[in-house]
């Protein structure tokens, strides 16, 4: 079928690797990145359920919560985490889609405050529409960033399929003692974030047109950046709850972590960072991906009253996010030498706190 689609051209994947022309990849998929996560809202329907969780008494973090692996005990206070992840391009070239999806992926367990030790691909290619030279760049990118976090790509499973999607299962390891869940933050915990908002706006621009040519390539960079630092973060006893910001927005998994430690949580928008501070000229231009909306229909009822600039960035969906730290006010200090010590400096300033329960789980303040 490669072959004859070759001679006629009748596909337009294979005509542009057949003459040399670059594939863009995002006009193979109807989504992009975590901006095509399945909404909390409808994620919480489809996953509810009439059986009893008599989880097994082995399985520390589950399907009982909303946390971003399962971790289970496996001895010597030791616990296995795993973790799966997978999306459609929110970048054009191959190799960063690769790269992209494997460092999302393995980030699950560092927000668990583990070590990754094994990661096996999950590969849908459509493959008469796109030929398997450019699946071999995907590929290729993730072995970089698996070498990067210091994890062999083990294996996989690949099948056909419409769309292009890629992804890993991760599996790592934690002290029992370290392992760090998202719904165990404390009243008065400070909140940190690691990397900036406002990838999803970005990666809407540049589809548009409108992305400024000294923002090209500024989120691919970021979401390339491996979240290392949640290993080290693990061993800091104070941090309280941890998780990574992805498809939900910081608001998405803000509201997790707030409404299912019992809590609540103010944030400052000022304080919160932002890729550049040109988002108000994207936003002004309508590059607003579809899933901020989404978002927003899921859980704006939880959140205080907020501009629409504010909304923009911060219901923004994200691809491999940063980490949503909760600490101890009297640990922060521990939590910013870890940071600075992994080239996060500029994220040390509170982003805001964890706050005793009121009426909406996030209140945004100016």
């Amino acid at each position: 079928m490669i072959n004859e689609a070759l001679n006629t051209g009748d596909i337009p994947g294979i005509e542009q690797a057949a003459t040399g022309m670059p594939v863009q990849l995002t006009k193979y998929s109807h989504g992009a990145g975590c901006g095509c996560k399945i909404s909390p809202k409808v994620l919480d329907e489809i996953l509810a359920s009439n059986f009893a969780m008599p989880d097994n008494d082995k399985l520390i973090v589950g399907n009982h919560s909303k946390d971003d692996a399962a971790v289970y005990d496996i001895g010597n206070g030791t616990a296995l985490i795993s973790t799966t992840d997978f999306f459609m391009p929110i970048v054009d070239d191959p190799y960063e889609f690769g790269r992209i999806a494997s460092a999302n992926a393995i980030s699950d367990v560092y927000a668990m405050g583990g070590k990754p030790v094994l990661a096996i691909a999950i590969l849908g290619w459509p493959i008469n529409v796109l030929p398997p030279s450019v699946a071999q760049k995907v590929i290729e990118g993730s072995r970089s960033i698996c070498a990067e976090a210091g994890i062999p790509l083990a294996g996989g499973h690949s099948i056909d399929s419409p769309e292009p999607i890629f992804g890993l299962a991760v599996n790592g390891f934690v002290n029992i003692e370290n392992i760090k869940q998202n719904n165990k933050a404390r009243e008065g915990d400070l909140l940190f974030l690691t990397k900036p908002l406002g990838v999803g706006i970005l990666t809407t621009a540049e589809k548009k047109g409108l992305l400024k040519n000294a923002h090209k390539g500024m989120a691919a960079a970021q979401m390339m950046q491996l979240n290392k630092a949640g290993e080290l973060l693990g061993a800091v006893r104070a941090v309280n709850a941890m998780t990574d910001v992805t498809g939900f927005a910081l608001l998405g998994h803000l509201v997790e972590m707030a409404e299912g430690s019992g809590l609540s949580a103010v944030i400052n928008a000022e304080a919160v960072p932002t890729i550049t501070e040109d988002l108000s000229f994207y936003i002004e231009q309508k590059c607003i991906p579809g899933g901020t909306q989404r978002n927003w229909d899921s859980y704006g009822q939880k959140i205080s009253a907020v501009s629409d600039y504010q909304k923009a960035i911060l219901a923004d969906p994200q691809t491999s996010g940063g980490l949503l730290i909760a600490v101890s006010p009297e640990a922060a200090e521990q939590v910013i030498s870890v940071m600075e010590q992994n080239g996060l400096g500029r994220f040390t300033t509170p982003i805001g706190s964890i706050m005793a329960k009121q009426e909406q789980v996030v209140i945004v303040t100016a």
